[in-house]
């Protein structure tokens, strides 16, 4: 998946919606940010996540930070493989280095999220 093609929230998940399941996982920039990544607590299969809500972590030598759903719905998948090599993380953020699926509720697209362009300004403003 390349950026341009997915949506982005303020807290650095991406999201790539298909057929009413998004594919959620964190952006490079966030990667880049975490630097060292040596853990991450995935969520639960079955569990409904709300919009902005915390629905696990990622731990890095530097800092734990939580993550967040970028949408509303049903987590039906997560990618197991990250527990054994968490390089895909940064190795291939936004393809290999996904997180979580969530079949989303009616209208969970959400309306917070931002294209690449958008997010790429919210990413310099940060980093002032």
């Amino acid at each position: 998946m390349a950026p341009e093609d997915l949506k982005f929230a303020k807290t650095h998940e991406w999201v790539a919606e298909n057929d009413g399941v998004a594919t959620v996982g964190i952006s490079d920039f966030a990667v880049k940010l975490l630097t060292d990544i040596v853990f991450i607590d995935l969520p639960t299969v079955g569990t409904n996540a709300s919009a902005g809500e915390t629905i696990g972590e990622i731990e890095s030598v530097k800092a734990v930070s939580d993550l967040y759903a970028p949408v509303s719905g049903e987590i039906v998948a997560v990618n197991d493989d990250l527990l054994n090599d968490l390089s895909k993380l940064s190795d291939s953020p936004y393809k290999d280095g996904w997180i979580c699926r969530i079949r989303t509720e009616g209208d969970s697209s959400g309306s917070e999220l931002m294209d690449a362009a958008a997010y790429q300004k919210h990413c310099e403003s940060e980093s002032h």
